[in-house]
């Protein structure tokens, strides 16, 4: 596996929301979702799409909605309303045409402790209804082959994590959902995960990723979708959303003393704020 990271062309650029589902061919199509909890809005009013071969990254603070919204694209929420359509069929109606073509790394690992994990992944190999011979594999790809019959409970956070990600290539999903896929792992790993992650869409596969890390986002990611309070406020390619912060920054670095003045470190750049917590607020 080759540490770098080999950026495609973008499969598309859009700034208007609105106008998610003209495109051709889309593979997630999501058009005016909204999920409520009583009176709090976890999403509200969500539209976005993304094609075959692209990465899209969704990036926001915590309660912003990013869990939310793949809970409801991988069909384990169901919206409040708007509609949202994964290879053509309705995530509500539809998800038994879904199921077999899309595969999920979720943020809290769901592995089978007391199993190994050759029989972690043989267990679902039977479920997803494909060869064994894909254990062994996928194994290998995120450098677990030495550790196949060794039991998931002794693995490391950064070991589980990788195993999580070798259990969703079994299927060879065409949309793959990672919901913060490199929060534990070692560098190294890191570096492993993102070439994965590139190999998938030059292979025509969409990978969805949620992710607190801006740098991983731009070496990974086509186009960016930021989300605050359930809402997307601003959607471009990572190169667009940088240059549009303005060709001469100015940063104001706030001391620690300052905590108390500021409620949190934060940053002034051309006229913006953007906080380490990843809301961003004009100034």
């Amino acid at each position: 596996m080759q540490g770098g990271v080999r950026r495609k062309p973008g499969p598309g650029s859009s700034h208007d929301q609105a106008s998610v589902g003209s495109a051709p061919e889309q593979s997630v199509v999501v058009e005016g979702l909204t999920k409520h909890y009583g009176a709090v809005h976890a999403l509200d009013g969500v539209s976005f799409a993304a094609a075959p071969g692209e990465v899209f990254g969704l990036l926001g603070h915590n309660g912003a909605g990013k869990s939310t919204t793949i809970r409801i694209l991988t069909g384990r929420s169901r919206p409040t309303g708007g509609t949202a359509t994964i290879l053509g069929h309705d995530v509500v109606g539809d998800f038994e045409h879904i199921r077999g073509d899309i595969n999920l790394v979720a943020e809290s690992p769901t592995i089978y402790m007391r199993m190994t994990a050759k029989e972690n992944l043989d267990l679902f190999c039977r479920l997803y209804d494909v060869p064994r011979t894909r254990s062994d594999e996928a194994l290998e790809r995120v450098r677990l082959a030495d550790t196949g019959k060794q039991k998931a409970k002794e693995f490391s956070t950064g070991m589980k994590q990788r195993l999580l990600v070798a259990r969703a290539l079994l299927n060879a999903p065409r949309v793959l959902f990672l919901d913060e896929p490199t929060r534990g792992l070692d560098p190294q790993s890191a570096r492993d995960l993102h070439g994965i992650v590139s190999e998938l869409a030059a292979a025509g596969s969409t990978v969805f990723l949620t992710t607190h890390d801006m740098t991983e986002a731009d070496d990974l990611c086509h186009r960016v979708a930021f989300l605050s309070e359930g809402r997307i406020v601003a959607l471009d390619t990572p190169r667009a959303l940088k240059l549009g912060l303005g060709s001469v920054p100015e940063v104001d670095v706030v001391l620690a003393d300052a905590w108390s003045a500021w409620g949190s470190p934060t940053s002034r750049v051309q006229g913006r704020w953007w906080s380490t917590s990843g809301a961003a607020r004009c100034a």
